[in-house]
């Protein structure tokens, strides 16, 4: 079980890699020279919605969910500030609008098409098809972004 959570973790990884290569491939000079550095991802627990947010998110979006992880600079489009979600949204957090961007069901400019982010699916994959756990990764990613927002 383990060694198939790992294959459809480096799986993801691909699809992430691929997305941005093909990002940086259409970038202007000044942007062609960054180069994303692919790490392999760890199994993550569905408990800690701080670990999946490392280990899933930060890449694009930062440690501090302010859009600028180390992969930012080399997309097309920048990737949102996380912290401010509320703020946009009137002073309260759009927990449904961010459950649907994870699920993979938002369409949004900086992640193309439905298909990305991944995340829905992987999450879906590594439960086996058990949407209870699917449902508590998201809740508790999304409680943690919840928890990052600017005062």
């Amino acid at each position: 079980m383990f060694a198939r959570k790992q294959y459809w973790i480096a799986a993801a990884l691909l699809i992430f890699a691929i997305f941005a290569v093909a990002q940086q491939a259409q970038q202007p000079a000044e942007k062609a020279d960054k180069v994303i550095k692919h790490v392999p991802l760890k199994a993550t627990s569905a408990a800690s919605g701080h670990e999946m947010f490392t280990n899933y998110c930060a890449v694009c979006h930062g440690t501090d969910g302010r859009g600028t992880g180390p992969a930012a600079s080399a997309l097309k489009i920048p990737p949102t500030d996380l912290t401010a979600l509320a703020q946009k949204a009137g002073g309260k957090y759009p927990a449904l609008h961010v459950t649907s961007v994870i699920r993979g069901e938002a369409e949004l400019p900086a992640h193309g098409s439905k298909d990305m982010p991944v995340w829905g699916r992987l999450f879906f994959r590594l439960a086996q098809g058990h949407e209870g756990d699917v449902q508590q990764r998201i809740a508790n990613l999304n409680q943690y972004i919840e928890g990052i927002q600017q005062k």
